[in-house]
Formats: structure tokens, sequence, C-alpha cells
């Protein structure tokens, strides 16, 4: 994995230690396994913040928190990676998780929008939505959690296997 890449972009300890949605966590953002970067924590850190990314709940980010404290992720990337759902993407995706829930619910599919979010919404449309919306969520969250984890478990196997056949390949040479 470019482990130097993801250093370089990685805000300082001190910076994510103070910020004012992290302080409830106080002394357990203390945790060393927090801030290392290696195939587990980055992995756990993936499958952490990729399911709190389908969580349809504000503070996604703080969830991504306290899940990368209590599995030993690494929590910058865990909080990082709820960024999957954002402003923009938000609609669709959830949209997506609402048709995935219908069908595995076996229900019709209603006029499901997030293109009028008011107080009258809520009450008449997301009442009947509900249960496959949070659903779909749900599995989505799940999958892609998988899905994070064992991808980037592969894909940091995969970069050390390259650069150990590549450092092998050059020790080999310089003998000959």
């Amino acid at each position: 994995m470019p482990k130097k890449f993801i250093m370089r972009h990685m805000p300082n300890h001190e910076t994510i230690r103070t910020h004012k949605c992290l302080r409830c966590f106080g002394n357990l953002l203390h945790k060393p396994s927090l801030w290392h970067l290696n195939r587990r924590s980055v992995a756990t850190a993936f499958a952490v913040g990729l399911f709190f990314a389908f969580v349809p709940v504000p503070f996604q980010m703080v969830l991504a928190a306290g899940g990368a404290i209590m599995f030993n992720g690494n929590l910058p990337i865990s909080v990082a990676m709820v960024w999957l759902t954002n402003p923009l993407t938000m609609p669709p995706i959830f949209y997506v998780a609402y048709l995935l829930g219908a069908w595995i619910l076996n229900v019709p599919k209603g006029n499901f929008t997030f293109d009028d979010l008011s107080l009258e919404w809520l009450n008449s449309g997301l009442a009947s939505a509900w249960q496959p919306f949070l659903l779909g969520c749900l599995v989505l969250g799940v999958v892609s959690a998988a899905t994070g984890y064992v991808g980037m478990r592969l894909a940091w196997r995969t970069m050390v296997l390259k650069r150990w056949r590549r450092r092998h390949k050059h020790q080999l040479s310089s003998f000959s």
C-alpha cells in the first residue's frame, strides 16, 4: 500500500485529537493503534468507514471514529471513508438503498425521492418507505464494509509482494 502517500495526506494526530466533534472520546484518542498504518488497521478503517457511510444519520464521522476506536482501525482513514456519502452522492445512494430494500422485502416501490425534503414529506413519504430504506442501507453498509476490508487486505498484500519481488530481483542481479 502507498504508505508514504497516505502519511503525506493524513492530518496530524493533535489536530484530530482536539477536533470539537471528537473531544467526547477523550483519552481513547491516545491509543497508538488508532494512528498506525499497517494492513490490519487500514483494512479495518475501510470497513468501519464504509459501513457508517451508509448509516443514514447525522454525525456519521463521530460514529466512524467510535468504530475505529472499538475495532482498533486507523482513525483518520475511518473518518475519511464516511465522506463516500456526501451531499452530492447521498440522494442517489440512498435511492439505490431504498430500491434494494424494496426488492428484498418484495414490496412495490413507491414514489420515494429525496428531492423535496420537508416536514410534510417526512410524515407521508418516509412513513411508508422507512423499512425498505433502512434495510437497503444496512445491506449496502455490510456489503461495502466486507468488500472494502477484503479489497484493502488484498491490495496491501499485492503491493508488499510486488516490492518484495522487486527487492529480491535487485538483490539477485547485484550478486551476479
